[in-house]
């Protein structure tokens, strides 16, 4: 998923760590609920440092390399997966939910993401 389109969608007042760390929080509890496994992407070309971050169990937290957008390494991780593998992916960027249709992958907005992380 489009982290930072996820998070900025739902709780965009929030400063960007605590906006990570909700939603991160919200992965994990789904994944424990449906054991799907979990990818959640975040820009990381404009960091000064790395992000200390303990990934929730359940999720495996990325962030793009400098050149390379969180859009550019959803679609790479996609076209990664075996072929017939179901994949969902979160963004309500056109462009990514676009790009991972063409990959076989299921875009959905992230304000559904959102929904569902609600109920959790």
């Amino acid at each position: 998923m489009d982290g930072y389109n996820v998070t900025k969608t739902g709780y965009p007042q929030m400063p960007l760590d605590k906006q990570r760390l909700r939603l991160l929080g919200g992965l994990s509890m789904l994944a424990a609920q449906t054991g799907a496994e979990v990818t959640c992407v975040f820009d990381g070309a404009e960091l000064v440092a790395p992000v200390l971050l303990a990934p929730p169990r359940g999720v495996r937290v990325l962030f793009s390399k400098p050149g390379v957008t969180a859009d550019e390494l959803i679609r790479q991780l996609v076209r990664a997966e075996p072929p017939g593998r179901p994949v969902v992916v979160a963004s309500t960027d056109r462009e990514v939910a676009d790009g991972v249709a063409k990959a076989g992958a299921r875009p959905v907005a992230s304000a559904l993401l959102l929904k569902r992380l609600s109920r959790v």
